[in-house]
């Protein structure tokens, strides 16, 4: 019954074209030490160390409200400070804020053709215990900082404008069938930045790419400073209008089955991306040399 009703939750929450106005292509700012109010910290990029819902937070589980698998929130400017949601998390309502908090399932924010701004920092999305086949975070309009996304396929979904992902960590999983990726564009819109973040993609078996961007809809796609490993082809970033940057990234040297790039040269601003070694903490112990950019334009 409950695999009945994810089903059916998938099944309505099927992003939509967003009739917001575009915004303005975010520009990466510099990439410091992550360090948080708790005393966590990360020296470079995200790891679980400097993610997700602080350790020291007294959590208040959230009784859902919506078929028993989903809590919904359905009023302008909710903050969710410090809470636990043993589902999934329907976001209803503009201007929410979800933080310093842990939803053990997805957090999406389509309603049939409507879908809504949100704010997600300092928290988990999903447990260690299952897989999730939906996106973790998505679709469109929302800012996620130094979130912990764990026990999913796939990650960050983009599907409209404005998203803004920045110094979070993605430890990716996968089921039989799956296309597991860190973060995808599907009906993509303007305006996303995906900035220092680390996305892990090595035990998951049912593979596309830790970043795998290549939707003819998106426009204006800056990937920047980014730690990734796994997947076919690690870095696919193509097909977008307007800007394509793709700067400053790491990829893990062999961690990849196909190759670390696969993208689309002759339209990129291509730069500064390195293949590097890495140690159990995620600490980049070498640099292993450039990273051309290969595919086909």
């Amino acid at each position: 019954m409950r695999a009945r009703h994810l089903l059916l939750l998938a099944a309505a929450l099927a992003p939509a074209a967003c009739d917001a106005a575009p915004a303005a292509t975010p520009t990466p700012a510099p990439s410091p030490m992550i360090v948080r109010t708790d005393g966590s910290s990360c020296p470079d990029h995200p790891t679980p160390a400097c993610t997700g819902a602080p350790r020291d937070v007294k959590l208040k589980e959230i009784r859902l409200n919506t078929e028993n698998v989903a809590y919904r929130v359905r009023t302008d400017g909710t903050v969710l400070d410090g809470v636990h949601i043993p589902g999934h998390l329907l976001i209803h309502a503009n201007d929410v804020t979800i933080t310093n908090s842990v939803i053990d399932g997805d957090v999406i924010n389509a309603d049939g053709p409507e879908s809504f701004r949100f704010t997600i920092t300092d928290s988990t999305v999903g447990t260690t215990a299952k897989c999730e086949p939906l996106p973790a975070i998505g679709y469109d309009k929302y800012r996620a900082t130094r979130v912990l996304v764990q026990g999913h396929s796939d990650g960050f979904r983009v599907s409209g404008d404005d998203v803004e992902i920045r110094d979070s960590f993605v430890k990716l999983c996968s089921r039989p069938g799956d296309h597991s990726d860190g973060i995808q564009s599907y009906n993509g819109g303007k305006g996303l930045l995906f900035h220092h973040n680390t996305v892990d993609q090595r035990e998951a078996k049912d593979i596309t790419a830790p970043i795998f961007l290549v939707d003819e809809k998106s426009e204006d796609v800056v990937v920047t400073d980014n730690l990734i490993m796994g997947g076919t082809y690690s870095l696919q970033v193509r097909n977008a209008r307007g800007r394509q940057v793709v700067r400053g990234n790491k990829v893990v040297d062999k961690s990849w089955a196909y190759g670390p790039a696969d993208s689309e040269c002759g339209r990129t601003e291509w730069s500064g991306n390195e293949l590097v070694t890495i140690d159990e903490n995620y600490r980049i112990t070498s640099i292993v040399g450039p990273l051309a950019c290969a595919g086909e334009s």
